[in-house]
């Protein structure tokens, strides 16, 4: 007979996001062109978002405001916890690119910081996008991209950071 092991749903990994429930605000550097490597120019503006659980807390949907060089950009982000893996799969979406929903970033936490990779492609060459989450406080979180051009050989210095801190 094979032991059934149960584990109660706060600890399998299912509430990782939860401490980004809440309304936030965002400050942003980001290099100009994130697509350029041999760009060394940084960019700062700011954001707001939004973060709430969905499907009894398998999930959570986030909505936010950037302003990047004086203009107005919406994102979403939809993120689903799948139980049997202990694994998030993270989507993004913009009002940059009408219609597209990015292939998604898989990972989990492990403690106060998680790590999500997955494919994306500019101007057809192919490349991986990591997502690093970094719970510094109750209050103050901290999300950081880069890119890796060799399949996950090496990773490139962070191309975008926002230092989160919560409004509400």
């Amino acid at each position: 007979m094979t032991e059934q092991i149960t584990v109660e749903p706060s600890a399998d990994g299912r509430a990782d996001f939860d401490f980004f429930f809440g309304r936030w605000h965002g400050a942003i550097r980001k290099l100009a062109d994130v697509t350029d490597r041999n760009c060394t120019e940084w960019v700062e503006f700011e954001a707001t978002c939004d973060c709430g659980p969905i499907l009894a807390g398998l999930g959570n949907f986030e909505t936010a405001v950037m302003h990047p060089g004086g203009q107005t950009v919406q994102g979403a982000t939809l993120r689903l916890f799948t139980p049997s893996t202990r694994t998030w799969r993270i989507w993004w979406m913009s009002s940059r690119l009408p219609g597209v929903l990015d292939a998604p970033v898989e990972g989990r936490f492990e403690g106060d910081r998680g790590i999500f990779e997955g494919p994306d492609e500019f101007d057809g060459t192919p490349i991986l996008v990591r997502y690093e989450w970094d719970r510094l406080s109750a209050d103050e979180v901290r999300w950081a991209q880069r890119f890796s051009w060799d399949g996950g050989a090496t990773w490139d210095d962070l191309n975008w950071v926002t230092m989160w801190t919560r409004i509400v």
